[in-house]
Formats: C-alpha cells, structure tokens, sequence
C-alpha cells in the first residue's frame, strides 16, 4: 500500500520528466539522423550526413576552439575560486555572511545586464582605458573589446561563483582538528594543505569544475556580447544553423555531438570523485 501511495505521488515527476527532458532528448536525436528539405523543411530520411559533415576542419575546429576555451576558463576559474572559498570557509561567521551576500547580489540582476557592463569598462576610452592612462601604463586607448581576452574574463565573472560556492561547501564540512594535528605531528603547512585540506576539499574541486567546464561549452551569448564575431563556439555554431541556416537536422547532430562530449566528462567527474573516497555534491545530479 504505501509502495503504491508512492509510486502514485512520484508520478508527475516521472510524467515531467518522460515529457519536457526524455521526449526532447529523443526528438532531438531522431532528428540529428533526417536530412534538410527547403528552408524549414525536414525528409523523414535517415542519413548520417549530419555527422559527417561535423568532420569537415570548420566545425571540427569549433569543437576545439570549445573545448580549448571551456578548459582555460576552468583552470583559471579554479585558480580564483578554489583559494576564495577555501579562505571564505575560514571567515568568521559574521564576515563570511558578508562575503556571501556581496557574492549573491550580482545575480540578483540580468546576465546580460552585467555583461553588458564590462563593454562599459573594455570599449575604447571606456572605464579600463581610463584607469590605465592615468597610472601611465597605457599611453593610448587599447582595443579590448571584442577580443579572445575579453571572452574569457567574461566567462570567469559568470562561472566563478560556481566554484567558489563549491569549495566553500567543502571545506566549511571539513573537521579542521585534522589540520591543526598534522601541524602538531610536524607538517609545515603546505604539506598540510596538500595531505589533509586538498583531500577532503576535492569534492568540492571536482564539483566546481564540473560547473564551471560544462556551461563553459555552450555560452555562446557571452561570446556574441564580449567577442563579436571573432569566436565562435559550439554554442554560437548550433545558433546559426537553428536561426540563420534554418538547417535543424545539422544542429541537432551538433548538439547531439556536444552532449555526448559533456557526458563523458560528468562520467570522469563521477570516476574521481569515487577514486577520491566521496561522491562529491553533484552526485545526486548526475
């Protein structure tokens, strides 16, 4: 009685999820293997066409301009947000409250709001050129807008939050006796760091990263915003072919090609946070 008392009240998320994540998901592969007919046309034909055609060095290489952004961001992300959150974690709670809310607040406005506020500061003559010719470091207004640089920092704004939340989390769990015995036993402090914090932080670690990689792969509207025309991800690429090409068979085999890739690295990311000795925080949802 109560097993089915509570398949019945599980059945609106199984319905939801057979209809609005399943059914696309499905839609979306049958629909990689059609071929194109007219200007929004689709043949009922199967064909492999469609992933054949990533094959051809223009697309493969906006896989690799993807993945070589997604995985720069991600190092840099975890080189600002892994010693954020660790040192916010050690906050007292008064300030460590703070710090959280000056963190919280940006998303309390748009994305594209707030990325619309660095062409403020990256235009020519804009707040940076400003800034910088006053300190005499620039003697002339830079091109910074529209530029791989200005990318990737607008990517780290979004994603770094992630990561600092994530380690955070971890490292606020953490039993700090074990650091301060280890110091006690002898250990300088980075062999601390690396023998106690760093191990059981790592779930943490995996799941920024994981947070910070994926969505780094698809924002194709920070590199419209901040980089113009001159990169183009997958994200930008599916884009075109949906809006522009009207080719939808080709961009639901990009697309198709870009999950495959994004779940392969959830699937790492389970692997070592196994082998790390936790399931890590987004083991539930993925």
């Amino acid at each position: 009685m109560k097993r089915r008392s509570a398949l019945i009240m599980a059945l609106p998320l199984y319905i939801f999820t057979l209809v609005f994540v399943l059914g696309p998901l499905v839609y979306m592969l049958i629909l990689s293997f059609m071929r194109r007919d007219g200007t929004l046309g689709v043949v009922l034909e199967f064909t492999l066409r469609n992933y054949r055609r990533i094959g051809i060095p223009e697309y493969a290489a906006t896989f690799v301009q993807s993945l070589k952004l997604a995985l720069l961001c991600t190092v840099l992300v975890t080189l600002f947000g892994y010693p954020f959150g660790y040192f916010m974690a050690r906050l007292a709670p008064r300030w460590r409250g703070r710090v959280m809310l000056i963190l919280i607040i940006p998303f309390w406005t748009s994305s594209l709001m707030r990325l619309y506020g660095w062409i403020i500061m990256f235009r020519s003559n804009g707040t940076l050129d400003r800034i910088l010719m006053a300190l005499g470091l620039s003697s002339s207004p830079l091109r910074l807008l529209y530029t791989y640089p200005a990318v990737v920092t607008g990517m780290i704004y979004v994603l770094l939050p992630f990561m600092i939340y994530s380690v955070f989390v971890s490292a606020e769990k953490m039993d700090w006796s074990l650091v301060e015995a280890a110091r006690v036993m002898g250990a300088s402090a980075p062999r601390a760091f690396l023998t106690i914090t760093l191990p059981l932080t790592m779930p943490g670690l995996f799941s920024g990263i994981v947070l910070s990689f994926i969505p780094s792969m698809g924002l194709f509207f920070i590199a419209d915003i901040l980089g113009g025309n001159k990169v183009v991800l997958v994200g930008n690429l599916i884009q075109e072919q949906l809006l522009k090409g009207h080719d939808w068979p080709f961009a639901a085999a990009l697309s198709v090609v870009l999950m495959i890739l994004t779940s392969c690295f959830i699937f790492l990311y389970r692997l070592l946070a196994r082998s790390s000795g936790g399931s890590g925080e987004l083991e539930g949802l993925v």
